[in-house]
């Protein structure tokens, strides 16, 4: 009988021993899919198979499946973090991200993790933090330039402009730096990225370049050669 109990008792450390080393194996792979060639960029971002959302990491791989309606960047979320339930505020940080399924909304971790379900009673008030643009498109002739409110008074004087009207279209992105903003342009029905001093980020070699949050959240643009396949490039123009 006494064999047997220390039979047993090796067993189920060695069991325990192989389990706690699955799981540090399991969670190296997790962490070593999150590792950045580029800091400046976001370590996950939304990739699209099949019409379906997931995560790709900064080498291409997929490491959260493709099984949502819609995803958003990891980015903060405003609402939870003002939430009147202290309990919430944590997955209001940057280290979650909204996603939808079966018209349901969550917060995710890194991981895949569905880790909070929006409720209407957790959400709480942004703060008006609007910073208004320094810097706007002006339409002269039929062409694009950029100005700077407060600067700017005369149309008809080419000093006043930042960029004298020469392009086919021109949006300026949001993002942190206000006074350096990335700026979308058209020349030769081509899309790029240009500064506010004219010069090229982006070459001029995309059919469209998204208006959305991608550059503000991600410090990545979204972009398409074919109108139809989209991916995401960084400001040296590296594909990911």
């Amino acid at each position: 009988m006494q064999r047997f109990f220390v039979s047993f008792l090796l067993l189920f450390f060695c069991s325990g021993f192989s389990q706690i080393k699955k799981n540090k194996k399991v969670q190296h792979k997790a962490n070593f899919d999150l590792l950045k060639l580029n800091d400046s960029v976001a370590a996950l971002f939304p990739v699209k198979v099949n019409g379906k959302f997931g995560f790709q990491n900064q080498k291409g791989k997929v490491v959260i499946k493709p099984v949502y309606s819609n995803v958003g960047f990891f980015a903060e979320d405003c609402n939870l973090l003002n939430s009147p339930n202290e309990k919430i505020r944590k997955f209001g940080t940057k280290s979650y991200a909204s996603v939808r399924a079966e018209d349901v909304d969550y917060r995710i971790d890194m991981y895949g993790k569905r880790v909070y379900e929006f409720k209407k009673d957790d959400l709480g008030k942004c703060p008006n933090e609007y910073k208004k643009q320094l810097f706007h498109g002006y339409v002269k002739n039929g062409f694009y330039g950029l100005i700077e409110d407060s600067t700017f008074t005369n149309p008809e004087d080419y000093r006043h402009y930042r960029i004298y009207p020469q392009y086919e279209y021109l949006h300026v992105l949001e993002g942190d730096d206000l006074k350096n903003p990335m700026i979308i342009a058209s020349l030769g029905n081509r899309f790029g990225i240009i500064d506010v001093n004219n010069k090229i980020i982006i070459p001029f070699e995309y059919s469209d370049i998204k208006r959305n949050y991608s550059w503000k959240l991600g410090r990545l643009f979204e972009v398409t050669k074919d109108g139809t396949n989209y991916f995401y490039i960084d400001d040296k123009n590296k594909r990911y």
